[in-house]
């Protein structure tokens, strides 16, 4: 959401710089993502000068160019060198000075620098109104009035908006805050800065023009208010209109739609204008649509309604998707005269859904899904007709209509100061809660039991509900910053199986991230089209999905890896190793599951190249020392591997555990990859985390003394089948000598034409050692003919010289 410092000041005294304005929202909950300097002609008109043409004449070089002096004020004239046809002595211009970044209407900015035209030297540039974003035309340089004075900035002559614009990260409960007077009111909450009026009463006039009004469903529609507008002449808006709509991202249209959606972004209050002449038989019903019907709406889409869309209707047709979007054939053009506007309150929940279906978002139905105040529609109608008449003539020809039969009254709370204490561990004075809470608009009534507080809290604060509510708005307005957090908290509280699972975590995540990982949180919620019609029967599906990409819960960890791959991949970030921890959701016969995880993917390069060390290409290898690492912190060693290709993944390896699947790990299939414009292997694993947190919970950390006796090596080489696997020689190892051999690693591998057929190479080192004493060549000897003879006759194995 944007937010306009220019357009905030029409509702609070400021006195704060945007950098304050910056942390005084972030610290509140509303999360300012970044702000900019906003300019309605991009580079704000900077190193642009008046000048005037001394001297024209022509390029002794060129037939289209001519050679000029121009005046800039400064006492030396530049030459100039121009290509304009119409350049002419005498002229006053705009001029672009050396240095100068040009930001042309069309194209790609430019850098005025001193060169040499055809030889003859050039000290800057005289502008045509499109080179500098004024406008389309290029058929000339800009004359400017004759009695321009020289040398002044143009933007002093040719007026520039200038405005701060702040993007806002606004969470889904805080739809109170989706407008510039929402912000001013947590402005005015945290720091105390005086709200201005904005409502505007209308003036009494003749009112003879009648709609009626009839709601057939009142449940999804509680409230309808109305009137309407006679005399109004449709055109564009005025320059301050569209510079405000401008700075916010908004495309201005003419001044009846511009008003109504100022209003919007304004106060909150969506608006919605009727052109009257298409309202036949002067008459709205606000009511369901019937299944089946068809639907244009104002992007000249044609829509198939599923009956439960709240539609404004006329006597014979509907004309639109309430809270949502406009009709093609109702809405405001140049021919129109005469308005309807209209002011209410939707259901969230059927605004939601309706938009949802139909994979429509617009400015409304983001804050009628979120909810907006049942008490402002009359008040937001008002500040509409006053703007419309002020932009476009007319006056208010109707009774205002407000049908309201139910209304939606402020809810109370029932608040224990006692227990706020104990949630904030601050005792605030209590003077200043209740100005916390009047400045958020919260009543305060105090009965016989002063801890015992009853609070009135406004309509259109939704998500303020419950004490703890009111606990977190008295907490994010005092400031979350302010609470002391004693440095012996933790000293008489027992460690839980909880404080050791985050201990876990933590030091899980350094060993990756210092073994150059970053980690990564990604989105619960993915598409159902990434799975298979068998994988989707035991997909979480959405009741009221925020789109179709987004309208399960996932059930792999896989999709978000490789879309932070490809995101990185487009941005020329090609070597990544990242990491996650998260859950999937299952859909089981009788119940819904969830499973905690620990996901790997690495692809690109291992390392930095250096002049000492070369690239190296992430490998199925380097994963799976990497998940041996992970596994060995955990305490888990007896685990097997299983080799078994899935969906996703090639060269899969599980790892079991007493029946249990710890993991598997792989090369992420080459057709799944495509699918994310991923060229380069990528190599994921997934872990699953619950095993592995029970096997920490349960393991013990032993301290042994550094071995005083010495390690002895030996080392076979054998010719195997093709089929055996190291991990089945690692067992055989270790079943073999459980006491005295301490590690088996491969150091060559070798598969050529030289090998008998279904044969390779292994060269295999064992490391021995007695903790109690020095081993004897008889005692070695002796593990390593008991380990030929395993490897004979459970793989027959042939031992090579």
């Amino acid at each position: 959401m944007k937010i306009s410092l220019n357009w905030l000041t029409d509702f609070i005294e400021n006195t704060l710089s945007a950098r304050e304005i910056e942390q005084v929202l972030t610290n509140c909950g509303l999360e300012v993502e970044h702000f900019e300097e906003y300019t309605s002609v991009k580079g704000g008109l900077q190193g642009l000068v008046t000048g005037e043409v001394l001297t024209c004449v022509q390029h002794p070089n060129a037939d289209r160019l001519r050679v000029t002096t121009v005046n800039t004020g400064t006492g030396i004239p530049l030459q100039i060198v121009c290509g304009a046809p119409n350049v002419a002595a005498g002229q006053k211009v705009a001029v672009a000075l050396v240095g100068t970044t040009l930001y042309p209407t069309t194209g790609e900015p430019l850098k005025i620098s001193k060169s040499k035209i055809r030889g003859e030297v050039s000290e800057g540039m005289l502008c045509a109104e499109d080179e500098i974003g004024l406008g389309q035309s290029h058929a000339g340089i800009m004359i400017l009035p004759a009695e321009t004075k020289v040398g002044i900035p143009l933007s002093q002559i040719l007026p520039v908006y200038a405005d701060t614009v702040f993007e806002i990260g606004l969470t889904p409960n805080r739809g109170d805050a989706a407008s510039h007077l929402g912000v001013a009111r947590d402005m005015h909450a945290v720091k105390s800065l005086p709200l201005k009026e904005w409502r505007k009463k209308l003036p009494d006039t003749k009112r003879h023009k009648k709609i009626e009004v009839v709601i057939e469903d009142a449940k999804a529609c509680p409230r309808y208010s109305g009137c309407v507008v006679s005399g109004v002449k449709v055109q564009p808006s005025p320059d301050w209109l569209q510079n405000r709509l401008k700075a916010i991202g908004l495309c201005p249209i003419n001044n009846i739609v511009d008003a109504t959606n100022y209003v919007l972004h304004s106060i909150g209050q969506p608006i919605h204008a009727f052109d009257v002449n298409k309202i036949i038989g002067d008459k709205i019903v606000v009511k369901k649509a019937e299944a089946g019907t068809l639907f244009t709406t104002l992007d000249k889409t044609e829509r198939k309604l599923h009956g439960f869309e709240l539609m404004i209707c006329n006597a014979d047709e509907p004309m639109a998707m309430a809270g949502i979007f406009g009709g093609l054939h109702s809405g405001i053009n140049e021919t129109t005269t005469e308005v309807f506007i209209e002011s209410a309150y939707f259901n969230p929940a059927t605004i939601r859904k309706a938009a949802k279906t139909h994979g429509l978002s617009t400015d409304a139905s983001f804050r009628y899904e979120r909810g907006t105040d049942p008490d402002l529609t009359i008040e937001a109608m008002e500040l509409t007709v006053h703007l419309i008449m002020e932009l476009a003539g007319g006056e208010v020809s109707s009774a205002i209509v407000d049908i309201y039969p139910d209304k939606i009254t402020a809810h109370q709370v029932q608040f224990n100061l006692t227990r706020f204490y104990k949630l904030a561990g601050k005792e605030i004075p209590e003077h200043e809660i209740k100005a916390i809470l009047n400045r958020l608009d919260i009543n305060i009534n105090i009965g016989e039991n002063k801890d015992q507080w009853v609070l009135t809290v406004p309509a259109y604060r939704v998500d303020v509900t419950r004490d703890v509510d009111i606990s977190e708005e008295i907490m994010r307005i005092y400031g979350y910053n302010k609470i002391d957090i004693p440095g012996s908290i933790r000293s008489c509280i027992s460690v839980t199986d909880e404080e050791k699972f985050f201990r876990f975590r933590s030091r899980m995540g350094s060993f990756l991230s210092h073994s150059g990982f970053n980690e990564i949180y990604g989105f619960s919620l993915t598409s159902s089209a990434n799975y298979t019609e068998a994988e989707k029967k035991s997909l979480v599906a959405l009741l009221n999905p925020l789109s179709n990409e987004l309208d399960v819960l996932r059930q792999t960890m896989l999709f978000y890896g490789l879309q932070t791959i490809q995101y990185n991949n487009n941005r020329k970030q090609a070597d990544l190793k990242i990491y996650e921890f998260g859950k999937t959701y299952h859909k089981e016969t009788d119940r819904y599951t969830e499973k905690s995880h620990m996901a790997i993917w690495i692809t690109g390069k291992q390392n930095h190249p250096n002049w000492t060390t070369p690239a190296v290409d992430v490998s199925y290898y380097y994963l799976k020392a990497i998940v041996k690492e992970l596994l060995a912190k955990a305490g888990i060693f007896d685990y097997e591997l299983v080799y078994k290709d899935s969906s996703c993944l090639t060269n899969c390896t599980k790892l079991l555990r007493a029946g249990e699947v710890i993991g598997e790990y792989g090369m992420v299939s080459t057709v799944l990859a495509k699918k994310y414009d991923i060229e380069t292997p990528v190599f994921y694993a997934d872990l699953n985390w619950d095993i592995m947190c029970r096997a920490e919970l349960s393991s013990t950390t032993m301290v042994i003394p550094v071995p005083k006796y010495p390690e002895v090596r030996r080392d076979l080489s054998m010719l195997i089948d093709k089929q055996v696997k190291f991990a089945d020689l690692e067992r055989i190892a270790r079943e073999t000598e459980r006491k005295l051999l301490r590690a088996v690693d491969l150091f060559d591998v070798y598969e050529g034409n030289k090998l008998p057929e279904g044969k390779k190479s292994y060269a295999i080192s064992f490391i021995l050692q007695d903790t109690e004493k020095t081993l004897t060549s008889e005692q070695v000897d002796k593990v390593m003919q008991k380990l030929v003879e395993n490897y004979r006759k459970q793989l027959n194995v042939e031992i090579r010289q």
